[in-house]
């Protein structure tokens, strides 16, 4: 009868083991990749993120009309910066066709993006299609706007000049860098995600 007890409480003990040792060893694999910088292909951004977001809350931008464009969280509304240079031709031309597509993908989502065009020189117009687009507002020249934004004059990684893409949440903080001649379905696939949040 004791051989019986003590074999029965060997197996619980063994089992208890092996409960303790899974557990234990998940929480291992699992701290193991969270310190190593793994993370799942569906948490990670196409974007370069901005540590710290640049805080563009106190900068109130003026539309092409003189009016001032205001952050306003409470629309939340997210917004895609372009920042063209002043001799800005087939780059920019690229950029307005990728950047309209995107928008257009936004679906029902597409009214909770709005596009700024940050103009380089007073009557400035961005190229088709991108002019007849219903999000986009133009910015007046505001050199102080461009100076904060990170990398504005930045080349491709083909050496090309080109003109960065930059992602601004609800609140007015600048979170998202592309750098020029990124591929748009990077910046599609981010917006999706973020427009879920809101």
């Amino acid at each position: 009868m004791t051989d019986a007890t003590d074999l029965h409480a060997r197996r619980n003990r063994m089992r208890l083991l092996a409960i303790f040792a899974l557990f234990l060893g998940t929480m291992l694999v699992a701290g193991a990749l969270r310190f190593s910088g793994w993370r799942p292909a569906g948490m990670k951004n196409h974007g370069e993120l901005l540590q710290p977001p640049v805080d563009l809350r106190a900068r109130v931008p003026v539309l092409a009309d003189g009016s001032g464009y205001r952050w306003n969280p409470a629309a939340r509304t997210w917004r895609i910066v372009l920042a063209p240079p002043a001799a800005c031709d087939e780059a920019c031309t690229t950029l307005a066709r990728d950047i309209d597509v995107v928008w257009k993908l936004m679906g029902r989502n597409a009214d909770k993006v709005d596009v700024l065009w940050l103009c380089a020189e007073p009557g400035c117009s961005p190229p088709p299609p991108l002019r007849d687009d219903p999000a986009l507002r133009l910015l007046q020249p505001d050199p102080a706007l461009r100076a904060v934004l990170p990398r504005v004059d930045a080349t491709s990684a083909d050496g090309a000049r080109g003109v960065p893409v930059y992602v601004v949440d609800p609140n007015g903080f600048l979170i998202l860098r592309y750098p020029p001649g990124a591929d748009p379905a990077g910046l599609r696939a981010d917006l999706a995600k973020l427009l879920k949040l809101i």
